[in-house]
């Protein structure tokens, strides 16, 4: 039986992993359970407590009678644990029978691939996931509004399609580690030099363990949530040695989960995208840099993008505050360098996660300068060209030159301590070939 649970924390409290690790360590005596899923979806949804995380694991019952002893168990443990006081939580639960599972036809496989992508990337409503439910004769349950088993059957749907396509999908590891019921809401103890340590002995194979420029860690969570602190990487190995290198207080218990983050699954690409950029989205976008880049209040950094798809228009891109050193690289920028830029979309305006810089404009207008003193000529009026005061000269135009630019071709990213879960570190993308990146390490 595959079990999708999503919507059980707040922003107070809890976590749904948390949740996650529990049943799949209680639920051995009554089979074999897998690796769970941790599974990021769309990050700019409105209604979301936290970083928007849905759970999926498969149980193998040694007895096939157990299928409603496990599944009320699930219900309980659900009940017990989930936020369900907090306004904004609202429990989900799907059940895929292993029967139904083992023989869904190949056209019910295609509908999930299609809900997880849009849970992913767009705006699902409660309606879309109960009508696709009830086409497919999946059992759920849910608390409140259930809003989450939008989550839950999008979580179930990548742990089927991971196992019947498993090339389809980039994946990577967490490990997290979580507190003793007592220590919740109170400060985490964790070594800061235990960290380093350990990030010095595994990276690149795990990542945003630490922010490097910023001085940070940033494998532990700010809310006083049940997780202690999460090790994230490409292999498994590298993040347990990682584990084992951090000094902490004492865990109640560790899971390892297989994940979507830092795969940049929720970003809207190429030929994707139709119609008008939409609020609630991620997009990768090709256009020219418009306008030069300006600070705004709060230390911000802003500038316009020329774009011809989907539709010709100008959109303010922003770089804001908290993606500190990153503010440099989008300072530096001129009009008419060529980008593409990825980040979510809201009120006119791109939230950048990335940018890759395809050309840089390495041309200039100047006012001429004066073949007698060799002073900058001043305008002589709208539409009079340009006059030397002193000498009286004219030219009719403006000058072109080539100027030197410190910024090369490439991505850049903005530094861990700012990055979304499910965006993708540009170290993953170091044996990509040609390709250059700049990581912010």
């Amino acid at each position: 039986m595959i079990v999708g649970i999503d919507d059980t924390d707040s922003k107070t409290g809890m976590c749904t992993t948390y949740l996650c690790a529990v049943l799949v360590d209680e639920l051995g005596c009554y089979g074999k359970v897998s690796i769970p899923r941790l599974v990021r979806l769309n990050p700019c949804i409105p209604y979301k407590t936290r970083g928007n995380g849905a759970v999926a694991f498969e149980i193998k019952l040694h007895q096939p009678g157990a299928d409603e002893v496990v599944k009320e168990l699930i219900k309980a443990r659900v009940n017990e644990l989930a936020e369900v006081h907090a306004e904004e939580t609202n429990p989900g639960v799907v059940f895929i029978r292993e029967e139904r599972a083992l023989r869904m036809p190949a056209e019910h496989l295609r509908d999930l691939q299609q809900f997880y992508e849009l849970a992913v990337k767009e705006v699902v409503t409660l309606e879309h996931a109960f009508a696709l439910l009830a086409e497919l004769q999946i059992e759920h349950y849910g608390l409140k509004q259930k809003r989450g088993v939008i989550g839950a059957l999008a979580a179930t749907a990548f742990f089927m399609l991971q196992q019947h396509w498993p090339a389809q999908y980039d994946v990577t590891y967490e490990l997290i580690a979580y507190r003793k019921r007592a220590r919740w809401g109170t400060p985490r103890v964790i070594e800061p030099a235990s960290v380093w340590q350990a990030d010095a002995a595994t990276y690149p194979l795990t990542w945003d363990t630490v922010d490097h420029s910023n001085k940070n860690l940033v494998l532990a969570p700010h809310s006083p949530c049940p997780v202690l602190f999460g090790v994230r990487g490409d292999r498994v190995d590298a993040i347990m040695r990682a584990y084992e290198l951090i000094t902490a207080e004492q865990v109640e218990r560790e899971t390892l989960f297989i994940t979507n983050q830092g795969t940049d699954s929720h970003l809207i690409t190429g030929e994707e995208l139709e119609g008008s950029l939409s609020e609630y989205h991620s997009y990768r976008i090709e256009g020219t840099v418009a306008s030069e880049p300006r600070p705004i209040k709060g230390g911000h950094v802003v500038f316009q993008l020329a774009i011809a798809r989907p539709a010709e228009e100008r959109i303010d891109c922003i770089a804001y505050e908290p993606t500190k050193q990153f503010r440099e690289i989008v300072r530096s920028l001129r009009a008419g360098d060529e980008l593409t830029t990825y980040g979510s979309f809201g009120s006119g305006t791109q939230n950048l996660e990335k940018i890759e810089v395809r050309a840089v404009n390495t041309e200039a207008t100047r006012n001429p300068r004066c073949e007698r003193c060799g002073k900058r000529m001043k305008s002589a009026g709208r539409a009079q060209g340009y006059r030397c005061k002193r000498c009286g000269t004219h030219r009719s135009s403006q000058e072109r030159e080539i100027v030197a630019r410190a910024l090369n071709e490439g991505l850049y990213e903005v530094p861990p301590a700012a990055r979304r879960h499910i965006a993708k570190p540009l170290i993953r993308l170091r044996n990509a070939g040609a390709q250059k990146i700049h990581p912010s390490r």
